[in-house]
């Protein structure tokens, strides 16, 4: 689909000018300069290959502890320097690597050439059960510390893991946590960054009978200390043309549960309004609108909307965030 001109026009709170934002495209793939991906656990020596089995002996004994640094090594993999964990295989030379390597050399020992074969590393095994250690996101702010046969479940769910560039438009791999993420957006995808808890954003389109999968650009706002994104796009729900507006929480999804936002779209005498919970951006953007989490506006009623001969998309869309500490007389929301 050619890309059409599209006006954004957006006003923050109880500002009743419409502010004008340039004119964006819609984005099939985007291609927005990438910041170096962003690391936050120091990288680990790689290992020349030389784990021995037999070694472990001078490590670990009854006269003397390891330190946690030297074990934890010889349970790192010399082909993927992952930490290795059952069934850990060896060569008949002591030489070890986890399951996954096995397969992709081969069967065949990196270190020494010699067949593989189906020998498990009991002892490193055993050695591996004794051992607790911190969570790898540990410099990031988690306290935690695992068994080392837990630790891995954990990492997957830790709420301190660095989250993924919340952009819809391209399939940008830049992780980060949030403050990073929110100077990514701004710098690199050049996102429109608004401070306020409401919102009056216009969203014009020639030739809106053409609905392909397209992106409008993302908004980011801050408010209540916390930075949310605006996501609007069109796409085919079957065989069905729609529009869909939604919000994400820069966040954790524990956290994301102390807010709400509705959005409100509407001309001619009709409206729709939808409520609803934010979702982190834990969850991905077409995670969220592959699962209708948000305003859905059919495109014969988007069209009724614009008003006029239906030829040009006009949706003015408008909402509002509120954190959920209500006032029981009042029924207002309170801000922070």
């Amino acid at each position: 689909m050619e890309s059409d001109s599209i006006e954004c026009v957006s006003s923050i709170d109880e500002i009743v000018e419409d502010h004008e934002i340039p004119h964006h495209n819609i984005h099939h793939h985007p291609h927005a300069r990438h910041a170096p991906h962003h690391q936050f656990s120091s990288s680990k020596p790689h290992h020349n290959g030389t784990n021995n089995v037999n070694s472990i002996s001078n490590i670990v004994g009854p006269t003397a502890i390891a330190p946690a640094a030297s074990v934890h090594e010889l349970l790192e993999c010399p082909v993927c320097t992952n930490s290795m964990y059952p069934p850990i295989h060896q060569c008949h030379n002591g030489h070890t690597l986890c399951s996954t390597c096995k397969i992709r050399v081969h069967n065949r020992c990196p270190t020494c050439r010699q067949e593989l074969g189906d020998i498990r590393c009991l002892a490193l095994e055993k050695v591996a059960e004794s051992l607790e250690l911190p969570c790898k996101y540990y410099k990031l702010g988690c306290p935690e510390i695992f068994p080392y046969y837990s630790k891995l479940k954990h990492e997957g769910i830790c709420i301190y893991r660095p989250y993924n560039c919340p952009y819809a438009g391209s399939e940008c791999s830049v992780v980060g946590d949030i403050p990073f993420l929110v100077a990514h957006l701004r710098d690199d995808h050049k996102v429109d960054m608004h401070t306020g808890c409401t919102f009056n954003h216009r969203y014009v389109k020639s030739n809106p009978r053409e609905v392909e999968n397209a992106t409008w650009m993302l908004t980011v706002f801050h408010c209540f200390g916390q930075y949310f994104c605006l996501h609007f796009e069109a796409f085919q729900l079957g065989m069905a043309p729609v529009y869909m507006a939604f919000i994400r929480f820069m966040g954790d999804e524990t956290e994301a549960r102390n807010y709400s936002y509705s959005l409100e779209v509407g001309a001619n005498g009709r409206k729709l309004i939808w409520e609803g919970t934010p979702r982190s951006i834990r969850d991905s953007h077409r995670k969220v609108r592959d699962s209708h989490d948000g305003l859905i506006i059919q495109r014969n009623m988007a069209l009724f909307f614009s008003g006029g001969d239906r030829k040009e998309l006009k949706l003015r869309v408008t909402g509002r965030i509120w954190k959920e500490q209500q006032n029981p007389d009042a029924n207002i929301c309170i801000p922070n």
